[in-house]
């Protein structure tokens, strides 16, 4: 697979505290330009924390964040922007614009984006014929004019993503992108993050608490745990490993080395 668009990303030693909890610790990893990483972990272990720390919407306590050679976290936020146009974000749950049509939403992603200057002198007939061309990569055809809440949660997540596309991204960050949704609509969603990849070339990194989706997506599997990182490799070596951390979150066990508040009478390992 060519890899020539995507970016490389590479957080080296970064710290995240909010107020006396360390929420991120001396987190140290590579992302390679085109690949497909999947963050999983259990719920408030730092996942979406990260995925905002590599787009520079949090900043780190500590350590620094490279996209390809530039260290973003010692830019000026004035100077973050033409990184964070390589960059496309699709939020869980999609977070469209409830007061905006279809058209409205992708058409922000166009005019309002990092890269809105270059759109600037395009006419509504180039504008229109570009939101149907990403509507229909999408899989998405004639739903236009229709408003957020006349859609099903997989046509959300769907515009959601034509929305990112938009802005023509050399990385996509998703937040959940299967969260909530049925089985068939998860993996048609997680069909459509392998074919943006593999038709783009771009860098992707998907944060999810899906091991089904892990399992036919990833081309890598990061698990954080305690705030650091606990496994780093493959999607079988994930789902074949010894670890019984690993172990215990891929069954779903409530028995290990994981205490839930539920089973530990309120203390948790992995604050």
């Amino acid at each position: 697979m060519s890899t020539s668009k995507g970016v490389s990303i590479r957080l080296q030693g970064i710290g995240v505290d909010h107020g006396p909890l360390s929420v991120l610790k001396d987190i140290n990893l590579t992302i390679n330009p085109g690949e497909l990483v999947c963050v999983v972990g259990l719920s408030g272990c730092g996942k979406s924390t990260l995925l905002k720390c590599m787009s520079a919407l949090v900043e780190p306590t500590a350590g620094d964040v490279y996209i390809d050679d530039i260290n973003i976290t010692a830019l000026k936020e004035s100077q973050r922007h033409s990184i964070r146009a390589r960059m496309g974000f699709v939020f869980q749950y999609a977070a469209l614009f409830d007061s905006m049509s279809v058209f409205e939403n992708v058409v922000f992603g166009i005019r309002k984006g990092p890269l809105r200057s270059r759109y600037a002198d395009l006419s509504r007939v180039a504008i229109a014929r570009r939101v149907t061309d990403l509507l229909f990569d999408v899989g998405l055809v004639g739903i236009e004019r229709r408003m957020p809440s006349e859609l099903s949660g997989g046509m959300r997540r769907r515009v959601g993503l034509a929305r990112a596309l938009a802005t023509e991204p050399d990385v996509i960050l998703y937040d959940e992108p299967t969260s909530g949704l049925d089985p068939v609509t998860a993996a048609a969603i997680d069909h459509l993050i392998v074919e943006t990849r593999e038709r783009r070339n771009v860098t992707s990194i998907v944060v999810t608490h899906d091991m089904a989706s892990v399992m036919r997506i990833a081309d890598r599997v990061v698990m954080l745990y305690g705030g650091k990182v606990h496994f780093d490799g493959s999607r079988d070596a994930f789902r074949d490993s010894s670890d019984p951390v690993v172990r215990q979150f891929t069954v779903g066990d409530v028995t290990g080395p994981i205490q839930t508040r539920m089973h530990s009478g309120g203390s948790r390992s992995d604050a």
